[in-house]
């Protein structure tokens, strides 16, 4: 069934657990997650960056993660990540999605401020929750980069001041974590986490968890992380089953065959990831 993040979140936040928040690039992965959801009886949220919706747009993913969450009674979100303006996120809104991520973090902490609080007030008219982001999370992901960025991590007393000006429902916070493919071992700041989860009442959004070892994980989500971003991996196992195909049966032509390779190894991957952040059994 479609709901939105909120009500998903807030039994996480009520339960001490965490939601995945799966990053979808086709037909093939939506249907791989949702297999997962429904094998661990988890709660989900599916979402698309702005990148993915160049490839196709919100209408398309709306309306294909909508007909599958409508035939389960798994609580299924459909999410933007890192919309990165006004635009785009007015767009997903307006498609159906039934959660919205606004990203000014690129911007000075007053435009991020006016940004978000722009989107949050068409959204919340609608009766949908917004995400947004302070602080920024390393690495790039889609058109987004902060490879160079100087000051990691997000200021807790900023963080208190941007929710109760922008009246956001949920923070993605920068603790050391970044967007794509590691190229060492990530080093989440358990300080700055608990130091912002002590002066915030609303569910905290980990993002760039692809990586990240599961022991930091567990540890973010005791903490007080209430959604947790994948993308990265997904996409790595969706090809690496595509990979395993077509050396197994080089001269293989149908892509309901090979995807069903991909389909498996994402299947295996979000099963993995939900016994991880604890959602099993939540739905």
């Amino acid at each position: 069934m479609l709901v939105t993040s909120a009500e998903i979140l807030s039994d996480a936040q009520k339960n001490k657990y965490a939601v995945g928040a799966f990053n979808v690039e086709n037909m093939d992965m939506i249907l791989a997650v949702m297999k997962a959801a429904e094998e661990t009886k988890s709660p989900i949220i599916m979402e698309t960056s702005t990148g993915t919706l160049k490839y196709a747009g919100p209408e398309v993913y709306f309306a294909m993660i909508k007909a599958v969450a409508e035939h389960s009674s798994i609580p299924v979100a459909c999410h933007l990540d890192h919309g990165n303006t006004f635009g785009i996120a007015i767009r997903a809104f307006k498609a159906g999605y039934t959660s919205i991520m606004i990203d000014g973090s690129k911007l000075s902490f007053g435009e991020n401020i006016s940004l978000t609080k722009s989107v949050v007030e068409v959204c919340h008219a609608g009766g949908i929750p917004v995400e947004a982001e302070l602080g920024r999370v390393g690495g790039k992901e889609d058109d987004l980069d902060n490879t160079h960025e100087t000051n990691p991590f997000t200021d807790p007393e900023e963080a208190v001041e941007f929710v109760s000006r922008t009246n956001c429902d949920f923070l993605a916070i920068a603790i050391g974590t970044a967007h794509g493919v590691y190229k060492g071992i990530p080093q989440i700041n358990f300080d700055v986490l608990n130091k912002i989860h002590n002066a915030l009442s609303i569910p905290l959004v980990l993002h760039g968890t692809s990586g990240v070892p599961d022991d930091q994980v567990i540890q973010a989500v005791s903490m007080g992380m209430c959604k947790v971003n994948y993308a990265t991996d997904l996409r790595i196992a969706f090809t690496n089953g595509i990979k395993a195909y077509m050396q197994e049966k080089p001269e293989g032509f149908d892509p309901k065959k090979y995807c069903a390779y991909g389909i498996e190894e994402v299947r295996k991957y979000v099963v993995d990831r939900m016994r991880v952040i604890g959602s099993c059994n939540k739905a």
